[in-house]
Formats: C-alpha cells, sequence, structure tokens
C-alpha cells in the first residue's frame, strides 16, 4: 500500500499480456462503452487536464481511500504525465473517473491514480478510461505497461489483459522506511 509517497508494503506488480499482433483492443478499436454510448448517458471522455479541476479530482482520490494531496503536486504530476484520461459528469461538470501513465513513451509505461468516484462505480466508467489508456500506449508501440493495484481490485484488471509478475519476474521498489533491528 502507498501511503503518503511512502511504500509501507509491496504492491502487486500487473503487465500487460501482450505478444507482437497487441491486444485486441487496439486491433478491433472496440470498447465496452463506446464514445457515443457515453455522451448519451451524460458523460464526457476528456484526454487533456486543462479543464480538470484539481480539488475535485483530488475529493474522488480521497473519496477512494487515497491520502488527501496538495492540488499544486497534482498539477506538476499531470505536467509529467505522457497519458491521461478522466470522465466529466456533463451534469455536475465533475470528474468522476481518472487514470494516467507516465514513461518513457517508447518502451514502457506505468499506469497510476486509476479511480472512479464511490457514486460512479459499476457504469463501467474505470473500464472506459483503462481500455482506452492501454490502447493509447499501445498506439504508441509501448508494450511494457505496467500498474500498480490494491489486492481488493485486482479482479478488475485480469479482464483487461493484466497479469501478475509475467515470467516470473519481480518488481522492487524503494522505500525511506527503516527496518527495525533486532
Amino acid at each position: 500500500m502507498v501511503v503518503r509517497g511512502i511504500i509501507s508494503n509491496p504492491l502487486p506488480s500487473f503487465h500487460l499480456k501482450s505478444n507482437h499482433h497487441y491486444s485486441a483492443l487496439s486491433v478491433t478499436n472496440k470498447y465496452s462503452i463506446s464514445d457515443d454510448s457515453l455522451n448519451s448517458r451524460g458523460f464526457l471522455l476528456r484526454r487533456t487536464f486543462s479543464d480538470l479541476n484539481l480539488d475535485q479530482l483530488n475529493s474522488v482520490f480521497v473519496a477512494v481511500g487515497f491520502p488527501k494531496r496538495d492540488p499544486e503536486k497534482i498539477k506538476v504530476a499531470l505536467e509529467n504525465t505522457s497519458s491521461l484520461l478522466w470522465i466529466e459528469h456533463k451534469k455536475t461538470q465533475k470528474p468522476v473517473a481518472f487514470a494516467r501513465a507516465t514513461g518513457d513513451n517508447v518502451f514502457n509505461a506505468i499506469i497510476w491514480d486509476v479511480v472512479v468516484d464511490p457514486s460512479y462505480q459499476g457504469l463501467g466508467l474505470g473500464k472506459v478510461v483503462m481500455e482506452r489508456l492501454v490502447e493509447e500506449l499501445l498506439e504508441k508501440g509501448i508494450v511494457n505497461i505496467a500498474l500498480y493495484s490494491e489486492p481488493r481490485v485486482l479482479g478488475f484488471y485480469r479482464p483487461l489483459g493484466f497479469v501478475a509478475d509475467p515470467d516470473g519476474i519481480r518488481g522492487m521498489l524503494y522505500s525511506r522506511k527503516q527496518k527495525n533491528k533486532k
């Protein structure tokens, strides 16, 4: 679990299963919910953070259990993000789903901050942002896509093509936390 920037327990690392044919998402361009259907349900898909209210996004982070973040630091993180998607509820004009990826824009990407406002969970919005984010990364030719997930939501990512530790690869995380000496 990542808490206030200090890694207290290693998180399961997931990597997108991929071969040279990429995934069906990339090839067929089919989504679980089309852009038209999303729009008809009252949602807008956004790909930039220029119209994103960072305080409202922070509220979604807190609602799903993330620690409250400094909006200025969120802004810096988003400026250093290579791909992001968020869904705005048209009626309230608030973000209700969000995901972003960082990386080298050639070989590797890591997906971060996948959140759906609890009031909107179960509508497929998390899948909407993940399908499109993964497709965008694959279209750039990035096939080494990783993410970190809380154990309680691992089942969400498996149908999207993510597997835990493929080929026995184990990730390591740096932690400033000192272990107690006995």
